[in-house]
């Protein structure tokens, strides 16, 4: 894992969304993999303004994101195909028929998540995968407990991620209890993983997932096992962690970010 440590929120989103863009120009045809979330957001509206201001091009990419509500149409303000086409897919050149999202409505859901695993593997897998962490410390709807080779399925909701999600609904009894997502195993097999976590309440789950044991009671900790995971926080998210002088050592030195200092 290399850990980047930013000043403040926007920092932190800012530099995602230009290592994103970093990777974007070396392959037009790049295959994202994408998150969803009020952290995410600020990643957005920076490869919006990338895409306005210096015309980065994402008409030959493609993206696949980790994951959908069970019973949501994609219309519903809460879906996250709704989320993306409002924050990213409808303010940049991207082609619609090359974003993907699994569908919380299909008749079969286990059908639905054998597809989408499949389409992943017809474009080559994914290249670079956005990823945030949950107050439970999961990686897209990876609850606790959720198996380290698992793969796209359905997964029952946890009260804290129900809890932590009641304010977009309007309460806990509107959450659904249920969400497609991809697998740690399928999370883990893209080629470069981009774990972006920021503000106090991450600190806790942010230090587990990064410097504690490899377990299924923190699935985001399965990240350590990639070879090229990136993981960028702010100040606040970054406060538990013990070897902060380290990673920023790391960062002010190495050659590789020189262009992103």
């Amino acid at each position: 894992m290399e850990v980047i440590i930013q000043q403040n929120k926007e920092a932190a989103a800012a530099l995602v969304a230009r290592i994103i863009a970093h990777d974007l120009r070396a392959n037009p045809h790049l295959v994202l993999g994408l998150a969803t979330g009020a952290t995410m957001e600020r990643v957005y509206r920076q490869l919006v303004a990338l895409h306005r201001e210096q015309h980065l091009d994402f008409s030959l990419c493609s993206t696949f994101n980790l994951d959908e509500y069970v019973g949501l149409f994609p219309s519903d303000p809460n879906s996250y195909r709704h989320y993306m086409d409002h924050h990213l897919f409808r303010n940049v050149n991207i082609d619609a028929r090359n974003t993907h999202l699994p569908n919380g409505m299909a008749d079969d859901l286990d059908v639905e998540c054998r597809r989408y695993e499949a389409m992943i593997q017809r474009f080559g897998g994914i290249d670079v995968q956005l990823v945030g962490i949950g107050k439970a410390g999961h990686i897209g709807f990876n609850e606790p407990l959720s198996a380290l080779r698992s793969r796209t399925r359905v997964k029952a909701l946890t009260p804290t991620t129900i809890k932590q999600n009641a304010p977009l609904f309007r309460g806990e009894d509107n959450v659904p209890r249920r969400a497609i997502t991809m697998g740690v195993g399928t999370i883990i097999e893209a080629r470069r993983c981009l774990l972006l976590a920021t503000g106090d309440s991450k600190a806790a789950m942010v230090a587990k997932a990064v410097e504690g044991p490899i377990t299924s009671m923190v699935t985001a900790s399965a990240l350590q096992l990639h070879p090229r995971c990136t993981v960028v926080v702010d100040e606040e998210a970054a406060a538990q962690l013990t070897e902060k002088d380290y990673y920023r050592w790391i960062f002010a030195n190495e050659p590789e970010w020189q262009d992103y200092r």
